[in-house]
């Protein structure tokens, strides 16, 4: 297999490489693609020299899978030139999550819908991907009614500038400027544009990506994504109406027996989740399970997961890895 990296240079595309070798994906040649100012980088992967090559060059090399970090604009310039080229893209950006004619794949989920002919599949939000993954078992088992998530998200999910302006300012330094305020000892509720609704464009792709995932086009869903000066992951308090009561203790096994899940739940010792915990790991961590007692057949959660990792790098990677398995021949 012809494998490229498309913003090979970036937080995102460096953890994709990670995930790459940790999980020792084959394949036979690697391409690690950048914009122009990153051309002719050499970036050592695996004991081996690779030199970072420019656009146009990868497409005309035909790569058979492309898992692109690089962008919403650069995914809907590029990303259809490979595809043409007739290579499977992996797009991390937003550019295809909500188009009718792609595919949003989490694979512990939904990953049976891809074909052949998916030249481009979408990568879920970060954020939408770790509240997906606990709450399809539920509505598997129980039915959904109605979320509302807030989170509470690292500064690693706006990129390196985001964290040099976290850790400057924590040395007592001024920061560059990536938020309109300082992140350092603040939390900043605004995570993307704001929309003509009042809400942001990161809630409304919670809304959005979370009803396509499960398939559920009038599933309630609300959200408030907030920054937090936290590196390692993203943290969200989930409530979630179920059409049919439940048991705690069935919640709990059934969630600890689902792909990609990792429940702590513990009080009495004091174990749930945290970024600090969850930092470099694939798991999604669920927690704090209890019922809400203000209303009928509702569930409270806390979820945590490293926003690099499952929340972008490893999510492409698998769906690179069923890909491969089920529709690539060498």
């Amino acid at each position: 297999m012809k494998l490229a990296i498309v913003g090979a240079t970036g937080l995102v595309g460096q953890e994709v490489l990670k995930v790459i070798a940790e999980r020792n994906l084959d394949y036979g040649e690697l391409l690690l693609v950048a914009s122009p100012r990153s051309v002719g980088k050499e970036i050592q992967f695996k004991g081996q020299t690779h030199h970072v090559i420019g656009m146009d060059e990868a497409v005309s090399l035909k790569p058979d899978v492309a898992i692109f970090s690089a962008g919403g604009s650069t995914s809907l310039e590029w990303a259809p030139k490979f595809a043409e080229a007739g290579t499977i893209v992996i797009d991390n950006s937003s550019a295809w999550r909500m188009s009718p004619k792609h595919k949003l794949i989490v694979p512990e989920i939904n990953a049976k819908i891809l074909r052949i002919d998916d030249r481009i599949i979408a990568n879920p939000n970060c954020s939408t991907i770790q509240m997906v993954l606990a709450l399809a078992p539920l509505q598997q088992r129980y039915g959904l009614k109605r979320v509302v998530v807030s989170t509470y998200q690292s500064v690693t999910g706006t990129g390196k500038n985001a964290v040099d302006q976290l850790m400057a300012e924590r040395a007592g330094q001024k920061g560059n400027g990536t938020y309109p305020y300082p992140i350092d000892l603040n939390v900043l509720p605004h995570i993307d544009i704001f929309m003509d609704n009042g809400y942001t464009k990161e809630e409304m792709k919670m809304v959005n990506e979370t009803r396509k995932i499960l398939q559920e086009e009038n599933l309630g869903v609300t959200a408030t994504t907030v920054r937090i000066p936290v590196i390692g992951g993203h943290s969200e308090s989930v409530n979630v109406e179920l059409q049919e009561d439940f048991d705690i203790d069935e919640v709990r096994s059934l969630l600890s027996t689902s792909a990609g899940l990792e429940v702590e739940d513990d009080i009495e010792n004091l174990k749930y989740p945290m970024p600090l915990l969850a930092h470099g790991k694939d798991e999604v961590f669920v927690g704090r399970l209890r019922r809400d007692e203000s209303q009928a057949n509702t569930l409270n959660m806390w979820i945590v997961a490293d926003n690099l990792r499952k929340g972008a790098a490893t999510n492409a990677v698998q769906i690179a890895e069923y890909m491969v398995e089920h529709y690539l021949v060498y």
